[in-house]
């Protein structure tokens, strides 16, 4: 089984990508979708966290104010490092069962989408990464059209990621989400049937 890594930086379209990706067939393990799981009511997370930061990161409904936690953390790098420490072995423990389930199912062709991937090692885990880029100008006016966000935390979360020319470095291949939806789905398409393809062959 081929494992794919797909990442980013913040609003660089990786999410966007990787719903082409699910239209495509293929099986995405998405951290974020995992993180909301387990941050919902009853999620795995609910304990450790309010534990960390108090019950008063909690909604009236039971699961974590995400909005009101990272609040918290993006102005306090420790605490940051605080709430990675519990919500890291937990994606990776949610993404490892996944990878063994397809492996069982005798899926070709998997994608991991995790957004800091290489800061947190995860490169080690994929056959091939596919980086999803922006400019910085495309990243912002995306970035400042979300709920919540503002001017000073879009800053805050470009300082806490690896820089994209470094993520750059790193990846096998890239694709310019700046360029529109038909640029981006021809150049994943390119990736797939080109040197995703050929690993896939060599691996039999």
């Amino acid at each position: 089984m081929i494992v794919i890594g797909l990442t980013g930086g913040i609003a660089t379209g990786k999410s966007t990508t990787a719903a082409m990706m699910v239209a495509r067939g293929i099986p995405v393990h998405d951290a974020d979708a995992a993180v909301h799981v387990l941050m919902a009511p009853g999620g795995a997370a609910i304990g450790p966290v309010t534990q960390m930061f108090g019950d008063g990161m909690l909604t009236t409904g039971g699961a974590i104010d995400r909005q009101r936690l990272g609040a918290a953390i993006f102005s306090d790098p420790a605490q940051r490092r605080a709430l990675e420490a519990i919500i890291h072995p937990l994606v990776a423990e949610d993404r490892d069962m996944f990878l063994a389930r397809h492996r069982q199912a005798g899926s070709q062709l998997v994608i991991l989408d995790i957004p800091l991937l290489f800061e947190t090692g995860g490169e080690a885990l994929c056959d091939f990464v596919i980086l999803c880029s922006a400019s910085e100008e495309i990243q912002r006016r995306r970035a400042l059209q979300r709920d919540g966000m503002t001017a000073t935390k879009f800053e805050s979360i470009l300082e806490s990621q690896m820089p994209l020319a470094s993520k750059r470095a790193m990846a096998d291949a890239e694709i310019d989400t700046g360029q529109g939806l038909e640029s981006a789905a021809a150049a994943l398409d390119a990736i797939l049937d080109g040197p995703v393809r050929e690993l896939q062959e060599r691996a039999g």
